[in-house]
């Protein structure tokens, strides 16, 4: 049974199937803070009934699995790099770590950098439009799921990338929560 982490530190007990409505990469949670990470059971993620309801009601249709280690990643440097130089996504960014760890860096409503740390069994999802970037922990290690509505798409378009629709799309959202006092 998958939980919300945020939520078991608060004193809730949630259910799999009320964990959904969080999940989706929505702005107004970059209004608040970090996206909410979701804690699941990775040591079983191929018959998690958790996992299968989420992809279900989020219809995440498509996944892989990467693993990001100097000895499993063509081009690991370059991919690295990549990883860790500050973009955006068109599309809800899904992330759910089945070993290893590492860190999302977020910008938060007035620009600043939060540090997310992923270990295993997290699940997160960026919302389309917020900048972002990941790198490694020490352990320079992490298997990750990636999961998408349909057909994936890979684009990652580094800063400035501000005239996107999706950026504008999520701009205007904090800026409609910032003035609803949020």
């Amino acid at each position: 049974m998958g939980f919300n982490r945020r939520a078991v530190e608060a004193g809730e007990d949630l259910e799999c199937t009320s964990l959904t409505p969080a999940l989706a990469g929505q702005p107004e949670q970059a209004a608040r803070g970090p996206p909410p990470i979701l804690q699941l059971d990775a040591d079983n993620y191929e018959t998690d009934p958790c996992l299968k309801e989420i992809r279900r009601a989020e219809n995440y249709s498509w996944m892989d699995i990467i693993t990001i280690h100097k000895d499993k990643l063509p081009n690991y440097e370059e991919k690295i790099k990549t990883f860790y130089e500050e973009h955006l996504h068109l599309d809800d960014e899904i992330r759910y770590i089945l070993d290893g760890s590492g860190y999302f860096d977020v910008r938060d409503k007035d620009d600043k950098w939060i540090r997310i740390s992923m270990e295993k069994g997290d699940m997160i999802t960026l919302p389309a439009g917020i900048y972002h970037r990941f790198t490694l922990d020490e352990n320079n290690y992490v298997k990750a799921m990636r999961l998408f509505v349909g057909e994936p798409v890979w684009t990652a378009y580094n800063r400035p990338a501000d005239d996107f629709p999706a950026r504008k799309q999520y701009m205007k959202f904090l800026a409609e929560e910032a003035s609803n006092g949020v």
